[in-house]
């Protein structure tokens, strides 16, 4: 998988610079240990965490946040889907957590993988929910496409863009001037497959943007395919390639690694990932904020993107079950990506504090 990294940085800056403000402070550090390493971890420690040793975990559950997350970590980064909300429903406590971690001077950032809003979009999502989140702090994978043409020029070769998508990847692509078709407005779409027909394909398309698109279609596919195919230089851009995700509290959906996989499948190109894991967005926040990697904290509920996303970036990492990854994969033997901590939600950060509430009411 070809992940885009400090090319984007640049771009980053640059286009959130236009559009939001910026806060500030720091944050980053790993604790990654074998089963050795965790079992003289946790005959030190025994009082401040405890592990499910039947599943041969190597991840530690968040016991006391007060003494063992709080304190050393400056900057939280938060996944969206699974985390903050599932669908269009808050999961309980989300909101008196934010407040609580904004009292003890926590910075935090929403770091979303969806592309199919722009940044003006998920702000309204927040507001939406009543979770009173500045637009500074809000970045997601369709901002980072953009961000990444930008970067790359992209503009300047008078090329355009085939989106495979919805409307959060039109928006930020208007933000940066670059003309784009496709999107909602081939969802309806058939190609004519009768004797002797072609689809024909816009020979100055230079760049095919995958994202989530709840109107896939097989003339999307045709024509993202031929794109990539027969136009020399056109790039393959995935905003991310996430297996599920949220689209209702109720169940589990496709995620856009369907899409990106059926474009994949014909074209036989591996493509550009903007999204989580890749580290572009750590490396603006660091960049144009100045912050500490060894104190912040990637909070989510995926394996493949959230935790890798810390690991791999140097940060702290913590998985919460509120979303698609379940106690019995995270601990399963054959589970390789290993976060600092697990909770059931961020909702136990304070934990500790909570049952000291319940005790003496």
């Amino acid at each position: 998988m070809n992940i885009a990294r400090s090319a984007l940085s640049a771009a980053l800056m640059a286009t959130s610079a236009r559009a939001f403000t910026s806060s500030s402070p720091a944050a980053s550090s790993l604790l990654r240990s074998s089963s050795a390493a965790t079992s003289n971890l946790l005959s030190c420690r025994t009082t401040s965490f405890s592990t499910t040793t039947s599943l041969h975990a190597n991840v530690l559950k968040l016991t006391e946040p007060s003494k063992d997350l709080l304190p050393d970590v400056d900057v939280f980064i938060f996944d969206c889907d699974g985390v903050i909300w599932r669908g269009d429903s808050v999961i309980d406590g989300i909101p008196e957590t934010l407040d609580k971690l904004r009292s003890l001077g926590k910075k935090m950032y929403f770091v979303t993988n969806n592309s199919t809003k722009s940044r003006k979009g998920y702000k309204a999502k927040f507001d939406s929910l009543g979770l009173d989140v500045p637009a500074e702090e809000i970045f997601s994978s369709s901002f980072a496409a953009a961000a990444y043409l930008e970067q790359t020029k992209f503009k300047e070769s008078g090329k355009k863009v085939y989106v495979v998508g919805e409307v959060g990847i039109q928006e930020e692509l208007d933000l940066i001037g670059v003309p784009h078709f496709g999107g909602p407005q081939d969802a309806g779409k058939q190609p004519d497959m009768g004797p002797g027909c072609a689809l024909d394909h816009d020979e100055d398309v230079g760049a095919v943007i995958v994202g989530f698109d709840r109107n896939i279609n097989y003339y999307k596919i045709q024509y993202a395919q031929l794109c990539i195919n027969e136009n020399e230089g056109c790039e393959f851009i995935a905003t991310n390639t996430d297996a599920v995700t949220h689209l209702t509290d109720a169940q589990e959906w496709a995620g856009n690694g369907s899409m990106v996989g059926a474009i994949k499948g014909c074209t036989g190109q591996e493509p550009t990932v903007v999204g989580k894991p890749s580290p572009l967005m750590i490396d603006y926040l660091c960049n144009k904020l100045g912050l500490d990697r060894s104190r912040i904290c990637m909070v989510g509920d995926r394996l493949d993107t959230d935790v890798l996303f810390g690991t791999d970036n140097g940060l702290k990492s913590l998985l919460v079950l509120s979303g698609v990854t379940t106690e019995e994969k995270l601990l399963s033997q054959e589970n390789t990506i290993t976060p600092d901590y697990y909770a059931d939600s961020i909702v136990d950060f304070f934990i500790d504090e909570n049952a000291k509430v319940e005790a003496s009411a």
